[in-house]
């Protein structure tokens, strides 16, 4: 390994102990470890530090094939500390007012969205909900209006037929006449079932109109 390549894994191995760092303390500001379980804790630490040494040996590949030096464990041992007595302060003031700037970007497009989006979808379901329940009620009570002007019709002209041929029957002969009572009593009980079912029908439509 030549001299330029020792000094390019010195430098990248000191900036790898300061990113791990950074990124040690950033871990520690999402993880919250008083507020989830031990479990699951020990779990994003196993992740945690995996990833971190795959991420090393990445960056050691790239540079030198992957040589594993004493003095690189140095250097990222520098990085770190340089990290923690020079720049954490700095990270940590600037990782917070990132935190907080994204906070209130989601804020106000959560806002945004549902002042623009949300409202007005949910005004217009609630609209066409409350315009099809009226018009549904509107169609009910043209239904009935019709079903009182048709059975008004057909009251009316049963009214009239049973008046012609009240006069009609006056005035047949008697040999008739008992011939249309033998025919009469015999679909009588069909008759009555039928004004059954009309008298049933018409309860019902009063029911619903109370």
């Amino acid at each position: 390994m030549t001299l330029s390549t020792q000094f390019l894994t010195m430098l990248s191995m000191i900036g790898m102990g300061a990113l791990f760092g950074s990124m040690l303390d950033t871990y520690q500001r999402f993880l919250h470890r008083s507020r989830r379980k031990h479990w699951l804790v020990f779990l994003n630490d196993i992740l945690f530090w995996i990833i971190q040494a795959l991420l090393i040996f990445y960056i050691l590949f790239l540079i030198n094939k992957g040589e594993i030096r004493f003095y690189i464990f140095i250097a990222l041992v520098c990085g770190f500390a340089a990290y923690q007595s020079l720049l954490r302060g700095i990270y940590l003031r600037v990782l917070e007012v990132l935190i907080r700037s994204f906070i209130s970007l989601y804020n106000f497009l959560k806002k945004l969205i549902l002042l623009l989006v949300f409202k007005p979808v949910n005004g217009l379901i609630q609209l066409a909900i409350f315009t099809i329940l009226l018009v549904g009620r509107g169609l009910i009570s043209l239904v009935k209006f019709v079903f009182r002007v048709v059975l008004f019709i057909i009251k009316f002209i049963l009214n009239v037929v049973k008046k012609i041929v009240l006069i009609f029957w006056k005035m047949l002969p008697k040999g008739i006449k008992k011939t249309v009572e033998k025919l009469y009593n015999r679909t009588a009980g069909n008759f009555k079932g039928i004004k059954n079912i009309i008298n049933k029908w018409l309860e019902k439509w009063k029911k619903q109109d109370k």
